[in-house]
């Protein structure tokens, strides 16, 4: 089974997954950092993110691989070849470019063909912002999770300043977000947007823990008829 999980930076997506996940018995998927991956390759190669033959060819030539830690259904690690990106993958400026890299067709070419790959392996909950739309299209369960901009910016303060990774400027970072909102929707190729036939859940006014419940009863709800079998040549 497959619940996809879209919606735009800052929303709650990954705690959400995660959460739902563990209490389904489910694995995530990190689609985003995979993304970020063939970001920071780029970034720490010098490539000119406008050469788009370039980046594909990163991101098609760069085994993304994760690491995982027994019960805990998010990868705990990332790695580029056996090398660990986990932290450098969430730095600023990887924030910045991530939405030009994704853009481009040949990137989402080589990581929609990994992430079906992986999908298939078994149950999964996977988040990003063309899981229900493109990468997975007939998931057995479709949210599209958003949320204000002022409380994905406070949420995102929160993130980082647990991390100990990027900008904990509350200002700096809701106007990241609103860039990024631009880009991905604006964008050509697997635009941000709920799929038709999602549950849109704005969780501005709810708790993490009402988001988590009102999915995993949906997911429960779901009549599944069959395992649906994605290309990945």
């Amino acid at each position: 089974m497959i619940i996809a999980i879209d919606g735009p930076s800052g929303a709650g997506k990954s705690t959400v997954s995660k959460e739902v996940a563990k209490r389904l018995g489910f694995s995530c998927l990190d689609t985003g950092a995979m993304y970020r991956s063939v970001t920071w390759m780029a970034l720490a190669n010098h490539v000119d993110l406008d050469d788009a033959d370039a980046l594909s060819a990163l991101a098609r030539d760069n085994a993304i691989t994760f690491g995982r830690i027994p019960g805990d259904p998010m990868p705990h690690t990332v790695y580029i070849h056996g090398a660990d990106v986990t932290k450098a993958i969430r730095s600023r400026e990887v924030d910045h470019a991530v939405s030009r890299v994704s853009a481009v067709s040949g990137v989402r070419d080589a990581m929609l063909i990994q992430q079906r790959r992986m999908g298939m392996q078994g149950n999964y909950v996977i988040e990003g912002r063309d899981i229900g739309t493109v990468v997975f299209p007939d998931a057995d369960l479709k949210i599209f999770l958003t949320a204000s901009d002022d409380e994905r910016a406070r949420r995102r303060v929160v993130q980082n300043r647990a991390r100990g990774v990027g900008s904990t400027d509350f200002a700096s970072i809701r106007a990241d977000l609103c860039k990024r909102d631009q880009d991905d929707s604006s964008r050509a190729i697997a635009a941000l947007k709920p799929a038709d036939d999602a549950c849109r859940l704005d969780s501005t006014d709810m708790s993490m823990q009402q988001v988590i419940d009102t999915i995993c009863q949906r997911a429960q709800c779901v009549d599944r008829k069959g395992v649906v079998q994605y290309d990945v040549s």
